[in-house]
């Protein structure tokens, strides 16, 4: 028998493969070549990846949000406070940025889904202008909320907070824009110890 009848032998299971036949050939050396080329690759790349140049896709996040922070912050950071002024313009501006950004979580109607209802009556992080604000700034990293003062900036941030707070009120009919005194409690008259000083509640 030939070489190339050795190579070239039939396995001789065609009835079993719908007539096809097959031979009983190692498979091309530019096969195997390509095939330990991959592995071979396959181990030096993950060494690099984890030992040499110490990447991971946690620290790949970590450079993108801080390249988004760098180049969507306005210069007006987390920590300016409070100090848009909730009005119904302020209102109507921050419609469009809680639906852009916010509706996703908490629902277009702000009836909660991934993230809480912001129109009942709990309120986890609290209810006021400022508390709100102060959420929308800094995030709760620990429910998965982002810090969204880097990416809006403050003026931005104020007017969703507006939109928030008005929306609230007119789910649970309340005065918008709120009298300040409503963020202290509606209760100061029943607290009056009789000269004219509030006791400690």
């Amino acid at each position: 028998m030939s070489q190339r009848d050795e190579r070239d032998r039939i396995l001789g299971h065609e009835d079993e493969a719908d007539g096809i036949q097959e031979y009983d050939n190692p498979m091309p050396d530019w096969w195997l070549g390509l095939f330990w080329l991959t592995i071979i690759f396959a181990v030096g790349y993950t060494a690099h990846y984890h030992f040499i140049a110490d990447r991971s896709p946690a620290k790949a996040l970590s450079r993108e949000l801080a390249a988004a922070e760098a180049r969507y912050s306005s210069g007006d950071a987390a920590d300016a406070g409070p100090t848009t002024m909730v009005t119904e313009e302020a209102a109507a501006a921050g419609a469009a940025i809680y639906g852009t950004n916010c509706a996703s979580c908490h629902g277009a109607a702000l009836q909660g889904g991934i993230g809480p209802n912001l129109v009942d009556e709990e309120w986890i992080h609290g209810s006021s202008p400022e508390a709100v604000y102060n959420t929308v700034m800094n995030g709760v990293v620990e429910k998965g909320m982002l810090a969204w003062g880097p990416i809006l900036g403050a003026q931005r941030a104020g007017q969703v907070t507006a939109y928030v707070v008005q929306q609230h009120a007119m789910a649970q009919d309340l005065p918008f824009p709120p009298a300040p005194e409503e963020d202290e409690g509606h209760d100061d008259d029943d607290h009056d110890d009789g000269d004219g000083e509030e006791a400690d509640g």
